[in-house]
């Protein structure tokens, strides 16, 4: 009983670093969902709900796929997926008013932070691809790095007053990156000039934007997670490679050292002060993931069952 609520208890906390990841431009749940251990888990999980929503809507109404849609549920761990959420749509209201104005008020310093955490991150697709890089594989994730590091550098430009199907578009792409390492919700919301407002709208309780929102976040996540879940099961190595890749590109958008006094230029700058601060929240960051990759690591061992002589 114990151990099921320090279990809970954790993926409560997991889910909630992902709702505040979600938050911070640049910084991927995704991201979070690997670093934690819990990825493979959770898109199971979700591609196993999403397939017997799928079945309900197409198979049910026709007297067909009823068993199947219950199957596919019963499939999903719904203690583990219950905690995540609950944890994930907590923080992400607290840390909208929370944390994204921390980072607006000392943006060089929390980005530093990210940086460190992304950037030790790396090593979990690469290590956990199933075998040996080649040549080729190292040119694949270069590619999409550079793919990466030109993309979030593109200059912002923001929309006051976005019209429904728009919402629902842009949600629909941006809730991917809640699924996809390297790939940050918001960071793609700024990209498409629609973070500001969408945060708005959350802190305003604005329930017809957050609904369409929401619809789209339903549709891009009906699509995408069962795709890159069908990936993951058929080519896993690939597609971690490719994880790898976009994870190295999106350093480009957490480099501390940016005009943040100019919202229209990504410019990257070399270090030119506080650099006590800034490279040690980056050590920091660095170190709190490499703690939890050694904890995670020794918990994996002792769970391994004992040869008995």
């Amino acid at each position: 009983m114990a151990n099921g609520t320090r279990t809970h208890a954790l993926n409560l906390v997991r889910g909630g670093l992902m709702g505040t990841a979600e938050v911070i431009p640049g910084v991927s749940g995704g991201t979070v969902a690997l670093i934690t251990g819990m990825y493979d888990q959770l898109i199971s999980a979700v591609g196993h709900f999403v397939s017997g929503a799928r079945l309900l809507v197409t198979d049910v109404p026709r007297g067909q796929g009823t068993e199947r849609a219950r199957g596919e549920f019963r499939r999903v761990d719904w203690p583990f997926v219950v905690c995540v959420v609950v944890g994930m749509l907590s923080m992400l209201v607290i840390a909208a008013q929370v944390v994204a104005p921390l980072v607006e008020d000392h943006p060089q310093r929390s980005y530093a932070l990210f940086f460190g955490l992304v950037l030790a991150s790396i090593y979990i697709p690469y290590t956990q691809s199933g075998r040996t890089w080649s040549g080729l594989d190292y040119a694949l994730a270069g590619a999409c790095a550079v793919a990466a590091f030109f993309v979030f550098g593109m200059p912002p430009s923001e929309v006051e007053d976005p019209a429904p199907w728009m919402i629902v578009g842009v949600a629909a792409i941006a809730v991917c990156a809640l699924a996809m390492p390297g790939l940050s919700g918001s960071f793609l919301l700024v990209g498409f000039g629609m973070y500001t407002v969408t945060l708005n709208a959350l802190n305003d309780r604005d329930l017809g934007y957050i609904g369409l929102f929401a619809l789209g976040a339903v549709l891009g996540l009906s699509v995408f997670v069962k795709l890159l879940q069908w990936l993951l099961e058929h080519h896993h190595h690939i597609t971690l490679v490719v994880m790898t890749g976009l994870l190295v590109g999106s350093l480009r958008a957490l480099w501390p050292y940016q005009p943040w006094d100019d919202g229209d230029s990504r410019d990257l700058r070399a270090p030119d002060g506080d650099y006590l601060a800034t490279f040690g929240l980056m050590a920091v960051g660095f170190a709190l993931v490499v703690v939890m990759l050694v904890a995670a690591r020794r918990a994996a061992t002792k769970r391994k069952p004992q040869l008995v002589p």
